[in-house]
C-alpha cells in the first residue's frame, strides 16, 4: 500500500516484515503457532437499516444489483485506511503487513443454475469508494464468465489432484516450505485464494444462514467472513415507538494474532459508524494511514 517503500532484507514478495512492534506481538507467533488455535470466532447482528435505504437509492440511480456483499467489502476497505493493522498476516513466526487489499469471494462461474462455484480474488485500494468495489466486481465476474477466461486457482487445483497421493502430499509440502521462507512465485501468490486479507461468503445470496469458516493453517488469511440473509427486527426508539429495522447477522473468523483486542473493538465500532451513516462510502477518504515500520 505503501508507494514510496521499497522492499529491505526480511520482507516478502507480498508484505513487509513489522520491525518496530512490542517484542510481546514479535512472540506471540512462537506461542500461538497457527490460526487454528489463535482463531477467535466472532458474531455480530449489525443494524442495517440506513445501509439498506441507501442502496435501493443506487439501484434506481442505475447500480443494477448493487447489494450488501458490495457494502460489505466496501466498508472493510474503508476501515483498513483507518486502521491498517487488519491487513497484516503472519506466516514463519513473523507479522508482516501486506502491500496490497486483496478480497476473494465465491462466484458462480455462469448465470445457469447448475453452474459451478468458484473463488476470485480481487483487488482494491484503500481509497476505493463502493462504486469503485461495484465496478471492479463486476468487471471480474464479466471476465471469468467469458468462455475464453480460465486458469482458476481451482483450474490449476484440478491438475494437481490427477497426480498419486504421495506426490501431492510432497508438494503441497515443498509449497508451504517456500511460503514459510517467502519463496512462493508472485504469479503464484497474485492466483491463490489462500494469500489475502480477507475472504467473504455471502449466505444471504445463497439463502442460508451464515456459518464460520474455517481458514486452516496454509496461506496468510487473517479473516474469514459469512454474511446473512437481511432480516427483520422490531426495536423501539427513545420515544416509545416501535419501528422496523433491518439487521444482518454474521459470523468471522479472526486471526487475533495479528492485532489486540482493544484494536478490535475499534474497528467494529468503525464498521458500526459506516453502516448507520452509509453515504460516507460514496467518496474516497481524505487520508489513508499507513501501518508501523
Amino acid at each position: 500500500m505503501a508507494n514510496s517503500y521499497k522492499h529491505r532484507s526480511g520482507d516478502r514478495k507480498d508484505g513487509r516484515l513489522l520491525r518496530s512492534l512490542p517484542a510481546i506481538s514479535k512472540f506471540i507467533p512462537y506461542f500461538l503457532r497457527d490460526r487454528g488455535s489463535s482463531g477467535i470466532l466472532y458474531e455480530e447482528d449489525l443494524d442495517v437499516t440506513a445501509a439498506d435505504k441507501c442502496l435501493r437509492q443506487e439501484r434506481v440511480n442505475g447500480y443494477k444489483n448493487i447489494g450488501f456483499l458490495h457494502f460489505f467489502i466496501a466498508a472493510y476497505i474503508r476501515c483498513i485506511s483507518m486502521l491498517p493493522g487488519l491487513n497484516r498476516f503472519i506466516v514463519g513466526r513473523r507479522v508482516f503487513a501486506r502491500d496490497e487489499i486483496d478480497i476473494v469471494l465465491t462466484v458462480k462461474r455462469s448465470e445457469t443454475l447448475e453452474s459451478s462455484d468458484t473463488r476470485v480474488k480481487i483487488r482494491f485500494e484503500a481509497t476505493d469508494t463502493i462504486f469503485d468495489v461495484y465496478r471492479k466486481i463486476n468487471t471480474k465476474i464479466d471476465e471469468l464468465r467469458t468462455e475464453e477466461v480460465s486458469g482458476t486457482f481451482e483450474d490449476l487445483m484440478e491438475s494437481f489432484s490427477r497426480a498419486p497421493r504421495l506426490f501431492i502430499r510432497l508438494g503441497v509440502l515443498v509449497l508451504r516450505i517456500m511460503d514459510y521462507f517467502g519463496w512462493l512465485p508472485q504469479s503464484w501468490l497474485d492466483r491463490s485464494p489462500l494469500h489475502a486479507s480477507m475472504l467473504i461468503q455471502d449466505a444471504g445470496m445463497l439463502k442460508t444462514a451464515p456459518a464460520y469458516i474455517q481458514m486452516g493453517n496454509v496461506g496468510t488469511l487473517p479473516v474469514a467472513l459469512s454474511v446473512g440473509a437481511r432480516h427483520h427486527v422490531y426495536e423501539m426508539d427513545k420515544t416509545g415507538l416501535v419501528t422496523d429495522t433491518k439487521h444482518i447477522v454474521c459470523k468471522a473468523v479472526i486471526d487475533s494474532r495479528i492485532a489486540d483486542a482493544r484494536y478490535y473493538s475499534q474497528f467494529l465500532n468503525a464498521m458500526r459508524y459506516i453502516f448507520q451513516h452509509p453515504e460516507i462510502l460514496e467518496r474516497s477518504p481524505t487520508r489513508v494511514v499507513e501501518d508501523v515500520g
